[in-house]
């Protein structure tokens, strides 16, 4: 496969195809940062295509090739955060039925489960670091909030994620609704 940089390279010279290998290649990056956000597969598929549209119209502005996927999902997370914020206005704080995991393994439903246990502002860091592989440098900057507010979010996720897993899904159920503020 050849290296991403050379894939921006290309792409910033306006090469489809390079461009389009790039959004392959970080497609399952991109689902798993829109899914922490957003619930339906749907916002989730609009998130990526938007973000995908938004980053050719501007790859021109990516100064260094290397940063390419922090640069990516940083658009992706606006564009999912505009989502979601529009939705929220439709929806008036009626509780959204869990949306279905996107793998039928038990690890992935049970991983979901959790993820879901957490304010959406915890879900992203988690996700970031735990899943994308993301320093806490790196959230920071992508987020926009300082390195110790994303250790602290981790840790505030981590003990909520514990108690989940602790108490079990069938002791959580009462507790779905309560977010980590």
């Amino acid at each position: 496969m050849e290296e991403a940089w050379e894939l921006v390279r290309r792409a910033k010279a306006h090469d489809k195809a390079a461009f389009s290998q790039l959004m392959k290649q970080y497609g399952n990056s991109m689902y798993k940062v829109a899914k922490a956000i957003l619930k339906e597969d749907e916002d989730v598929a609009d998130a990526m295509q938007e973000t995908a549209l938004s980053c050719w119209e501007k790859i021109g502005t990516l100064q260094t090739e290397r940063f390419f996927k922090t640069w990516l999902i940083r658009i992706l997370i606006n564009h999912c955060n505009a989502i979601y914020r529009k939705n929220r206005r439709y929806i008036l704080g009626e509780v959204l039925p869990e949306a279905a995991a996107a793998d039928d393994a038990y690890a992935n439903v049970e991983w979901m489960e959790m993820l879901q246990c957490l304010g959406e502002k915890y879900r992203i860091v988690i996700v970031l670091y735990y899943v994308e592989g993301f320093s806490v440098k790196d959230i920071s900057g992508i987020l926009k909030i300082s390195q110790s507010a994303v250790k602290e979010r981790m840790s505030a996720a981590r003990k909520k994620m514990e108690k989940y897993y602790r108490q079990g899904r069938s002791g959580m159920m009462y507790e779905k609704n309560i977010k980590v503020t």
